[in-house]
């Protein structure tokens, strides 16, 4: 069990690469990174794998008067938006199925909207027949994580692996992949942040550095 905080993002991912070296110099790994925090940790492990980069973009839906509480999450890859709903928080919220698809609808606009922020016009790295290692910062409840599988598992992956370098257990033996990789388990988590010196606020400007980087665009 790992004891030191990780400096930041950067070494944080350096480490968890070195939980994946079976996925090493492999022309069937994608790395796929869920912005912004988690791009970082994914840009060192494509890196360190010999892997393209790409990110899939989850929104939280947050619920109408209480946008901090989720009541589900959304994803894309490519035209399909994936929603994973939260039905015991809509239920107790007494939220209606027309204040729903209002969140739902706004959120969708600001995903596209940050997609193209990130890629412009580059399409997707292809993940149909690939081994898929979905990287975050850390995991706490897990629902932007669900989500993102959701939608990759729909585009037909050889195999979906969670890897993270910090989480909750129960909820990293709670996720649906073929494999969970979580560096750190710390036996009394409390947030992701716990397991950072530095956890400051990842940019979009960062983000799309780490993916024109790893591409070779300028």
């Amino acid at each position: 069990m790992r004891r030191r905080r990780y400096a930041d993002r950067t070494e944080a991912g350096r480490v968890l690469a070195q939980q994946l070296g079976e996925y090493a110099d492999r022309d069937d790994v994608v790395v796929i990174g869920l912005p912004r925090g988690g791009v970082p940790v994914a840009a060192e492990v494509a890196a360190a794998l010999g892997a393209p980069l790409d990110v899939v973009v989850v929104r939280k839906l947050g619920l109408p008067r209480q946008p901090e509480l989720a009541m589900g999450a959304i994803t894309a890859v490519g035209s399909t938006v994936t929603v994973v709903r939260n039905d015991g928080v809509v239920r107790h919220a007494r939220v209606s199925e027309e204040d729903f698809a209002a969140v739902l609808a706004a959120e969708t606009a600001e995903l596209r909207r940050r997609e193209k922020l990130y890629r412009g016009d580059n399409p997707p790295v292809p993940v149909a027949g690939k081994v898929v290692i979905v990287v975050d910062d850390g995991l706490a409840t897990g629902a932007s994580m669900r989500a993102a599988l959701a939608a990759l598992r729909s585009q037909e992956p050889s195999r979906l692996v969670v890897a993270v370098p910090v989480g909750a257990a129960d909820t990293c033996a709670s996720l649906e992949a073929d494999d969970v990789v979580c560096a750190w388990v710390p036996e009394r988590f409390t947030a992701v942040g716990q397991a950072y010196a530095d956890f400051g606020q990842t940019t979009d400007d960062e983000v799309r550095r780490h993916l024109d980087r790893a591409a070779g665009r300028p």
